[in-house]
């Protein structure tokens, strides 16, 4: 691979890296909010679920059980996305060793 192709192909990995971590943010507020919900669920005397724009009574055990499906679901994507981050990372970092090897090998031909 030449230089231009290695520095476009590091382009991209940066722009994908770029993208896991806003997914892997937005997984992270979301944990964030499950967990708030559960720890004062408990303590509430009264259960509502927001649907679009109706907020509906709901029975707390079952709040409490879909809340926790949906932590552990988001724990799973959370996982998956540093797991994506990981690979990304490493991707990176040997396209760059690559590079930088062109480039000294380009400067010692010249």
């Amino acid at each position: 691979m030449d230089d231009s192709n290695n520095l476009i192909q590091l382009q991209l990995l940066q722009q994908n890296l770029q993208n896991i971590l806003m997914q892997k943010q937005q997984f992270q507020q979301e944990l964030i909010e499950v967990e708030s919900a559960l720890n004062e669920l408990p303590n509430s005397k009264g259960s509502y679920q927001i649907h679009g724009k109706l907020m509906i009574c709901k029975n707390t055990d079952e709040l409490i059980k879909e809340l926790s499906d949906k932590k552990e679901l988001i724990n799973l994507r959370f996982k998956s996305i540093e797991d994506q981050e990981k690979k990304i990372k490493e991707n990176i970092e040997n396209v760059q060793k690559k590079f930088l090897s062109e480039v000294n090998n380009n400067k010692s031909d010249s």
